[in-house]
């Protein structure tokens, strides 16, 4: 049982290992539809604040709105060569979902009703009081989303390269993103045509900080 859980460990960590951003894709290459259905499930796996799942993922896929998104997304060409480019949106109204979420924990007898309700106003509370504070949840969670994306299609013989550069103002009027989501970025997903740059990364000791500044 230990050597099942090591040679796991080593698997994930050679996805993570092997994740790099690429640019370049196949652009004949048919992606199986089950395949993207295994990668935005095990994305939609992530966590997220009070399991309100704060993400949606708009799939770009039509030839002619991948030339739509060419410009928007400043003509860079991976948007149009990738199998796919997937919009992750942030729910800036997530709190909205929270009766649902705990309605259903309720009824498979997770927790009682009186919790239920009393997490709901919590939720409500803490999203009307400060203004900033739902975007700033559905920015941190829709990422969490996005990262488990890439590795997922890693995991399934596929390439990615998150994308913040696009006219976000456009994007939102082309694609007719209803004003509850934000862009949070786009990711490109295909096949490789030519292998990844690799990037340096700095020392753990430059980025790790133990108990305090």
């Amino acid at each position: 049982m230990h050597g099942t859980s090591h040679q796991e460990d080593l698997g994930l960590f050679q996805t993570i290992e092997e994740r790099h951003s690429v640019r370049k894709y196949e652009a004949d290459y048919k992606m199986p539809e089950e395949d993207l259905t295994a990668i935005l499930e095990a994305a939609a796996l992530a966590p997220s604040s009070w399991n309100l799942q704060h993400w949606r993922f708009l799939v770009i896929e039509d030839a002619k709105k991948k030339e739509e998104l060419l410009p928007i997304a400043y003509n860079q060409k991976q948007v149009v060569e990738s199998c796919v480019t997937i919009a992750v949106l942030g729910d800036v109204e997530a709190n909205k979902e929270a009766e649902n979420v705990y309605g259903e924990a309720v009824e498979k007898g997770f927790m009682t009703e009186q919790i239920k309700d009393t997490l709901v106003s919590q939720i409500n509370r803490a999203y009307e009081k400060d203004p900033a504070y739902p975007r700033e949840l559905a920015l941190t969670n829709a990422s969490l989303a996005a990262m488990q994306l890439m590795l997922a299609a890693k995991a399934k013989g596929y390439d990615t390269c998150p994308m913040g550069g696009f006219n976000e103002e456009a994007f939102i009027k082309a694609f007719n993103i209803p004003d509850r989501f934000t862009p949070v970025m786009l990711i490109t997903l295909g096949k490789a045509a030519i292998p990844a740059h690799r990037s340096s990364r700095k020392p753990l000791e430059e980025l790790t900080i133990k108990n305090s500044f």
